[in-house]
């Protein structure tokens, strides 16, 4: 059910973007399919909305939390079974706080609000404090805080839909390691963000629907980069590829200056930021990386793979840059020679190369690579 009652910046800042029905079903058929005894289970969405997660598991416990009143007083209407509470499930939350024992065997299950705050999407809308939170949830991202949330009840099963880069983005894993460290992934589909109203007006990303088991073994990163995701409609990709941050920085040094002759080029962070921002710019700023000299043929093949992104599928737009360094070294020049066609001033920076403008080597190597 979409919800009705929320202005569109209060969606963005609390992440309550609705869940389509078919994406609810099937978090519900992999529960039922992986889980013999699922009807043993309490059932807890901890950012419940309208209840559209709970209505559906018919003759079960569930409970229903949202720091939404009106949400919860719309989720109490439509559904007499299930208990539903007013409560921010980031601050204090435990299992006393919706009456279940220590020992209750409890699945999550839902799609926990995200909003990254350091994020430059829509940061015109965003608050930097939502909602309060305690301080071994609090991260930059609702979300990420919503994971750990769940590692900290013990749930013995997490099946909720979540950003794909949650999980592949280093740095996240990181942030998540406490919950990574406790729950293996068990089953999943891969969903474009686009499938939400409201959301991903440009270019879509990765959601995973996923369904982890509590366990000792967890989720090593390295195990992640080897997985064969796979979407809803049944393709499948990895993630386990060459990136261009083996080879150049991809942020701005705070001990670097300026000087004169020097080649600026924008902060790079994923593969959709680079779709939304520029390359090589030339005024220095706090998101300006003073490139390398020696390594200017990688930031040219940065520059030249933004040209190419619309040829991707939305499944990899969280992932950093990737090459296939072998095959890009031997028509670098080429690379390069795009570049400075495109930003004649770069022909003044002392740039040493051979001109070779057969483009149709690039369109060839780029066939090739996002082939695979």
């Amino acid at each position: 059910m979409p919800q009705n009652h929320l202005t569109y910046k209060e969606m963005t800042n609390f992440g309550c973007f609705y869940t389509p029905e078919a994406f609810v079903e099937n978090l519900i058929d992999k529960i039922k399919h992986n889980i013999s005894n699922y009807d043993d289970y309490v059932y807890i969405d901890s950012s419940c909305g309208y209840g559209s997660f709970l209505r559906v598991l018919e003759n079960l416990k569930t409970i229903g939390c949202d720091i939404d009143a009106k949400a919860i007083e719309v989720a109490t209407m439509n559904d007499k079974r299930s208990d539903y509470y007013c409560l921010n499930t980031l601050s204090g939350f435990s299992r006393e706080s919706v009456n279940l024992q220590s020992d209750s065997k409890i699945i999550i299950i839902g799609n926990p609000p995200y909003n990254d705050t350091t994020s430059r999407v829509k940061s015109d809308l965003k608050s930097q404090k939502p909602c309060a939170v305690d301080p071994d949830l609090k991260t930059r991202d609702l979300g990420i805080s919503f994971m750990l949330s769940f590692n900290k009840l013990k749930a013995d099963y997490v099946a909720v839909l979540h950003p794909l880069s949650y999980m592949i983005k280093k740095a996240n894993y990181n942030l998540l390691k406490p919950f990574y460290s406790n729950y293996s992934l068990i089953d999943h589909s891969i969903i474009n963000s686009q499938s939400f109203s409201f959301t991903s007006k440009t270019k879509g990303f990765p959601i995973i629907i996923a369904l982890y088991k509590r366990d000792s073994k967890g989720m090593p990163y390295n195990e992640i980069l080897n997985t064969v995701f796979k979407t809803i409609d049944g393709k499948t990709f990895r993630i386990d590829y060459d990136s261009i941050k083996n080879y150049i920085s991809k942020y701005p040094s705070k001990y670097d200056q300026p000087k004169e002759n020097d080649i600026l080029f924008f902060t790079m962070r994923d593969i959709n930021a680079l779709n939304r921002s520029r390359t090589f710019i030339e005024e220095y700023g706090p998101n300006a990386i003073i490139v390398d000299k020696r390594k200017f043929e990688y930031y040219c093949y940065v520059d030249v793979f933004k040209r190419y992104i619309e040829k991707l599928p939305y499944y990899y737009g969280n992932i950093d840059v990737f090459i296939d360094n072998e095959k890009f070294k031997p028509i670098k020049d080429v690379f390069i020679t795009n570049s400075i066609e495109r930003y004649p001033w770069l022909k003044n920076k002392g740039i040493k190369y051979t001109h070779n403008n057969n483009y149709a080597l690039i369109d060839n190597y780029f066939a090739q690579l996002f082939s695979k």
